[in-house]
């Protein structure tokens, strides 16, 4: 994964964007990832690990209708994760976890269920991932699916359309 995380961050830094972190099942795990690459104070800004449901609506600003009509395993709260740490710390890009990383289920959610959520200029996404294995099998999925569909999108915004 060393690879995927100095790629991001060149993409990054080439497109003088900054990135902040908002993680749940994860754990700091995506801050850790990011903070392990050489020159990382150049485009990471720091993260929030918010566990705790209280955490993301009063940290993240994550709206109390989002947690109760979709619950924080959901594409809508890690949206509004990603978009929530991205105004948090005046970061170009938010890329946030939520899911069950077991060992059993939660809001009704098999372990495995995973959503990153990544904000940027002009842009608010989400990953549904469906990922099998141990507990700490899901979280290192995560961290690599996060920072795969980071990279997609930096691709993208380096060589925009028309």
């Amino acid at each position: 994964m060393t690879d995927l995380l100095t790629r991001v961050h060149l993409l990054l830094r080439a497109a003088g964007h900054t990135i902040a972190t908002a993680e749940s099942l994860t754990g700091g795990r995506l801050a850790v990832a990011l903070t392990d690459v050489p020159g990382a104070s150049e485009t990471y800004l720091g993260g929030v690990v918010t566990y705790a449901t209280e955490i993301k609506s009063s940290v993240l600003d994550v709206d109390d209708a989002i947690i109760e009509r979709h619950g924080v395993v959901s594409a809508e709260c890690a949206r509004a994760m990603a978009s929530g740490v991205r105004a948090l710390m005046g970061a170009g890009f938010g890329i946030s976890t939520t899911g069950v990383a077991g060992p059993t289920e939660q809001e009704g959610k098999p372990p495995g269920t995973v959503f990153i959520g990544i904000a940027g200029p002009g842009l608010l996404e989400v990953v549904a991932l469906e990922l099998s294995g141990d507990r700490g099998k899901i979280q290192r999925r995560t961290c690599e699916e996060a920072f795969e569909a980071l990279e997609a999108v930096l691709r993208r915004e380096e060589t925009p359309l028309g």
